[in-house]
């Protein structure tokens, strides 16, 4: 990850920090059973969970695990997994401030490693898989969560700008079959997929957002535009006087 890229994540995630942690799509306990499902996690485990931000996955692996560990490019974030975790009183956890395109673990050293809705802030995310496989061992799951685009090229387009508009840190979602690709780039068998939405309102997602002076006014009218051709690939409507989009989200996980 560029030096650029690095601070772009910093100091957008540092803003979002506490609403992040705190919004519904984020804390949905299905999606996270989803994961938690897809990855076979069990009491034996030692889960790694990569870019894990306020540390809402962790927390929710660490209730079944023999232990779990977060590692987030941004401090702010670390904080909030801290209080998440005295809230909760997990006893079994650590928290790592880094760079997770280099991470400070030894081979081997987890069953189990997922990361979610970080891929598409990463510029080299096959790297970042790399090293989650590296950090792996033998007969472990890899498990990415992730916004997964339209494969048509137009509405994967869209939502890119849109995302990119609305979070400056935004890299680019990929399909499914990029992210697919990715794990056999890594080494790793064809993954298994399983499918759920982020379903948002608009108006709540900018709140919590900060983007650029002028880009919300533009994200507005992607969202409303595609009301009329899904020109997002995002399911847009309008419920009860506001818009509203679904992300569609992939989890792909595989064994080493």
């Amino acid at each position: 990850m560029s030096l650029s890229q690095q601070e772009l994540v910093v100091d957008q995630f540092t803003r979002q920090a506490a609403g992040f942690a705190a919004a519904k799509p984020i804390l949905d306990r299905e999606a996270l059973d989803l994961l938690l499902a897809a990855t076979g996690a069990g009491a034996n485990d030692r889960a790694l969970d990569v870019a894990c931000g306020p540390g809402i996955v962790v927390c929710h692996f660490a209730a079944v695990v023999k232990s779990a560990t977060g590692i987030d490019l941004t401090p702010a974030m670390i904080e909030q997994a801290k209080a998440l975790q005295r809230e909760k009183a997990f006893t079994n956890i650590e928290w790592h401030v880094g760079d997770v395109t280099k991470l400070p673990f030894a081979d081997r050293t987890f069953s189990v490693v997922t990361s979610r809705y970080a891929f598409h802030h990463f510029e080299h995310p096959g790297a970042v898989l790399a090293e989650m496989v590296r950090v792996c061992e033998p007969g472990g799951t890899i498990a990415v969560m992730d916004l997964c685009v339209s494969s048509d090229p137009a509405r994967a387009k869209n939502l890119n700008r849109m995302e990119r508009l609305r979070d400056p840190s935004h890299v680019r979602a990929l399909t499914l079959t990029e992210l697919s690709a990715l794990f056999d780039q890594a080494g790793l068998p064809e993954p298994s997929p399983t499918f759920c939405a982020m379903t948002v309102r608009l108006d709540h997602l900018l709140k919590a957002s900060f983007p650029n002076p002028g880009d919300a006014q533009e994200v507005e009218k992607l969202v409303r535009d595609s009301l009329e051709d899904d020109s997002l690939g995002a399911r847009t409507r309008m419920e009860k006087g506001h818009l509203v989009f679904s992300y569609p989200i992939a989890i792909l996980a595989a064994h080493t």
